[in-house]
């Protein structure tokens, strides 16, 4: 009897050994599925999106971003027409605010996520002399570059500060329009037109062009980031996770180097 109880004793030790000694491999039903996480968000976040993505999928075996970066207007537009879209960054809240009233985005997910500012720039070896933007009236200045105002949130800042600054109307002729403020960034970058409205962050990345001023306070709306996961998104969860991450500490140290400032 004693060695019948002490045989099964041990077999009851083996088995928790082996037990434990298997469970430490997960099964490939347990393993983490592999995740396509779309993400559509402002042209302006390029740098600082790409630098993210090698640091959470390299912390996140298992998902694969996929960007669509544009002009904040296109995508809105993407979305509405049924892209497969699941999070998107804003270059302001007039798209976001769209989408919400159509019930696209999951409400209870959206947040504002950076704030930028809104600058005034020149080719780096400009002879026109530029020191503010009532300058831009001057006829040494014969093409300014903006993004497309009823698209592009850049332009729709650039046409709100300078309209408040009673300039819009004198510079109609001088405008070049571009598909996004990147492209504004290019015109600008080669020499292409002799000044450009972009944001601070966009000017950072740039090395052939020099900053000549920002919009003079209250010219213009605070320039936010909203974000939000969609309410058709095909991986909710994992855009929720990435959206933490967009908004932790280690989105913040990235999204700061490039210039941007985490909303308050």
């Amino acid at each position: 009897m004693k060695r019948i109880c002490l045989w099964s004793l041990i077999i009851m030790i083996a088995a928790v050994f082996a037990a434990g000694c298997g469970g430490s491999k997960e099964s490939p039903r347990q393993a983490a599925q592999p995740v396509e996480l779309y993400v559509s968000a402002a042209a302006s976040m390029k740098d600082a999106l790409l630098e993210i993505q090698k640091q959470y999928e390299a912390e996140n075996a298992n998902v694969k971003l996929i960007y669509n970066l544009a002009a904040s207007g296109t995508l809105q537009k993407q979305i509405e027409q049924g892209a497969p879209v699941d999070l998107f960054v804003s270059a302001a809240p007039a798209q976001m605010n769209a989408l919400e009233k159509q019930n696209l985005i999951q409400k209870e997910s959206r947040k504002n996520l950076l704030e930028n500012q809104l600058v005034l720039i020149a080719p780096e070896g400009s002879k026109a002399a530029l020191t503010g933007y009532e300058d831009l009236t001057k006829d040494a200045v014969k093409k300014i570059a903006i993004g497309q105002p009823d698209v592009v949130p850049a332009g729709q800042y650039a046409k709100e500060a300078l309209t408040k600054m009673n300039l819009w109307d004198k510079l109609q002729d001088k405008f070049v329009q571009a598909k996004d403020v990147r492209a504004v960034l290019t015109y600008v970058d080669t020499g292409n037109v002799d000044a450009g409205i972009v944001y601070r962050t966009d000017a950072a990345v740039a090395s052939k062009i020099k900053i000549i001023a920002a919009a003079p306070a209250g010219t213009h709306a605070p320039i936010i980031y909203p974000a939000a996961v969609l309410a058709n998104a095909k991986q909710p969860k994992a855009a929720g996770d990435f959206l933490t991450y967009l908004s932790g500490p280690e989105g913040k140290a990235v999204f700061e180097k490039y210039g941007f400032v985490m909303a308050k």
